[in-house]
């Protein structure tokens, strides 16, 4: 492995997709036009600077804490 992390955060509203996070692109995907006033305000509140440090750090740390715990 040469430590580089990839991943996207994803959410779904009713059994639909919703919207989600792209951590390579750090941009929002509406799926469709209702999300579309998600994806505005996630940008405005500046989400994706949060949401790239939880991929990037908290969530492999905690993932490593995980595989650790079942061996």
């Amino acid at each position: 492995s040469d430590g580089s992390v990839r991943g996207s955060d994803r959410y779904g509203y009713d059994g639909r997709d919703f919207i989600s996070f792209e951590l390579g692109s750090k941009n929002f995907v509406a799926a469709d036009d209702v999300a579309e006033i998600t994806r505005r305000h996630c940008e405005d509140e500046n989400v994706a600077e949060r949401l790239e440090n939880y991929l990037k750090h908290v969530c492999p740390e905690w993932l490593r804490k995980y595989v650790e715990y079942g061996r």
